[in-house]
């Protein structure tokens, strides 16, 4: 899964741990999320999704198979 949370949190300015905070999680979670090695939740999926005003399907993408 393909994600645009580190683009999400620049446009907004903010860090890892401000989103982190937001959000109820750690700022691990987030760098977890943002580098591909945790696939959130539904629920943290949505959380994120509405901290940035955006659709789930904006921030999370499939990534295409052969």
């Amino acid at each position: 899964m393909k994600n645009r949370l580190k683009v999400e949190r620049a446009e907004h300015n903010l860090s890892q741990a401000d989103l982190a905070d937001r959000i109820s999680v750690s700022r691990q979670t987030i760098n977890s999320i943002e580098t591909g090695r945790y696939v959130p939740s539904t629920i943290l999926a949505l959380k994120l999704a509405q901290v940035f005003g955006k659709a789930v399907e904006h921030i999370f993408t499939l990534e295409e198979t052969d």
